[in-house]
């Protein structure tokens, strides 16, 4: 099973080390949320340079912020100065909050707007011309060297619109809060069918959840509750959480025992996914031997 885990630390050195130790353990993947470092793709960089397959990805980047030729530029160049492949790019629009809310920007075309810019971004990194003038961006006439490595792109992708453009245009999705359920009846259908009128191969489908291995279920979705309620205020997960027939954050975590836990991991591939990102959190007054009793597992199924 590839299975990736959470990444991100507070110096380039703990970058570095953590990267190594998860690529040593078996992991396929560190995802790294885009406030780690202020911006994590230069620290993504030197952990790439310090290892030698484990992939480094964000999950997620926001598009609104930044430009999408100077997104696609620095991609370009920290698969430079990484020096292999392995880098992929996790995009998303974010949520209305936080882009109109927090950075006063129209969030009145989410859509259309990821498209026009994955459209732009995933050229770019080819190595593509780009000529575009239209209601989202204008770009006349711009074409950057290709990125030296290939720069996978993954999109956010909950809705319709997004599960299209992230299978016809895109490498695939990275979700969050999208349990077994879901990805069989939403994501799986919808940017299959994407992939397959465009003419692109399957696409990636990463499945990202909360993980506590635990013996007290109630407990551990009563934390879970707790650490992720704002996931159950957004409605993008509100509709994904719908999706999976779940009430809330707490129901879409995997939860339980080893052999429980294991199981629930099984089922989000037997739905459709590719890979697992999997996001411990502690559960108790141990916090570290909670955190290590879930690695334990994930470090056995990896190699299952």
């Amino acid at each position: 099973m590839r299975i990736g885990l959470n990444g991100g630390a507070s110096s380039i050195e703990r970058f570095i080390e953590q990267a190594q130790t998860a690529e040593a353990e078996g992991f396929s993947s560190l995802w790294y949320p885009s406030a780690i470092a202020g911006d994590p793709v230069a620290a993504m960089a030197a952990a790439g340079r310090a290892t030698s397959s484990i992939e480094l990805g964000t999950a997620v980047l926001q598009s609104y912020t930044s430009h999408p030729v100077l997104q696609a530029n620095r991609m370009a160049g920290a698969a430079f100065a990484m020096g292999r492949a392995g880098l992929t790019l996790g995009i998303g629009p974010s949520h209305a909050p936080v882009i109109d809310g927090m950075f006063g920007m129209s969030y009145e075309t989410p859509g259309r707007h990821t498209e026009a810019y994955v459209e732009i971004v995933t050229a770019l990194l080819r190595g593509e011309r780009v000529d575009v003038d239209g209601p989202e961006y204008t770009v006349r006439g711009v074409q950057a060297a290709p990125a030296p490595f290939p720069v996978q792109v993954l999109i956010a992708a909950l809705a319709p619109r997004l599960l299209r453009i992230a299978g016809a245009v895109a490498d695939g999705t990275i979700l969050w809060m999208a349990n077994a359920r879901a990805i069989e009846s939403h994501v799986v259908p919808r940017i299959g069918k994407a992939a397959a009128d465009a003419g692109r191969p399957s696409p990636r489908i990463i499945a990202g959840l909360p993980v506590a291995v635990h013996d007290d279920v109630a407990e551990a979705r009563a934390v879970a509750a707790k650490q992720f309620a704002v996931y159950g205020q957004l409605p993008n997960y509100q509709r994904i959480l719908e999706h999976g027939d779940v009430a809330g954050p707490a129901d879409a975590a995997i939860v339980g025992d080893e052999a429980a836990v294991a199981e629930q991991l099984q089922a989000l591939i037997t739905a459709g996914a590719t890979d697992v990102w999997a996001a411990p959190f502690p559960v108790g007054e141990d916090a570290a031997g909670s955190r290590a009793r879930t690695r334990a597992l994930l470090k056995e199924l990896v190699h299952r």
